[in-house]
C-alpha cells in the first residue's frame, strides 16, 4: 500500500469525525481499509512464516499454523 493511500485513509477518518462523509467517500474508505488489511495480513503472515522457535538443546523448529479447535 502506498503512502498516498494511507494518507487518504487518515484524511477520510479525520473528515468523518468532523463533518461526516458522503456515500461515495464511505465506499472509498471501506475499499481502502480492506486493501490495507489485506496488505497487513499478508505481511504479518510472511513474518510468521520466517519465525522459528529455538529450544534449550539448540534445535530450531519453524512456527507452524495452528488449526482452530
Amino acid at each position: 500500500m502506498t503512502k498516498e493511500k494511507v494518507a487518504r485513509i487518515n484524511e477520510l477518518a479525520r473528515k468523518k469525525k468532523t463533518v461526516g462523509l458522503t456515500p461515495a467517500e464511505l465506499e472509498e474508505q471501506a475499499a481502502l481499509r480492506q486493501e490495507y488489511l489485506a496488505d497487513f495480513r499478508a505481511g504479518f503472515r510472511e513474518q510468521l512464516n520466517n519465525t522459528y522457535i529455538q529450544y534449550e538443546d539448540g534445535h530450531r523448529e519453524r512456527l507452524t499454523e495452528r488449526k482452530p479447535q
